[in-house]
């Protein structure tokens, strides 16, 4: 019930984490972090891959049908991109419990 409670970290938080973990400053913490993130922006087209934590892949959705909430009627959504994140197997074996 506490673990619900509790906030995400924030920016300030992680850096911080960081930059203690590897025996950095905070500034060298940021700009790794900001690095990591802008070579995540740039190789997701192909697939960027973060070990022990997981992969982003750009992927192509087709074109479908939906409906308007507002009135019900049919639809047509287009073909898009859409970007996602794939969790390693070995982060969700951190995370969550063992399947009984």
């Amino acid at each position: 019930m506490a673990a619900a409670a509790a906030k995400p970290k924030t920016k300030a938080q992680i850096v911080t984490d960081i930059a203690e973990a590897a025996g950095i400053t905070k500034k060298q913490a940021i700009a790794a972090l900001e690095a990591l993130v802008q070579m995540s922006y740039k190789g997701a087209k192909l697939g960027f891959t973060i070990p022990g934590l997981g992969k982003l892949v750009l992927q192509q959705r087709k074109a479908r049908w939906g409906r308007n909430p507002k009135d019900g009627s049919k639809i047509k959504i287009k073909a898009k991109k859409v970007v996602k994140f794939r969790v390693s197997k070995t982060c969700k074996d951190a995370i969550l419990p063992p399947a009984k």
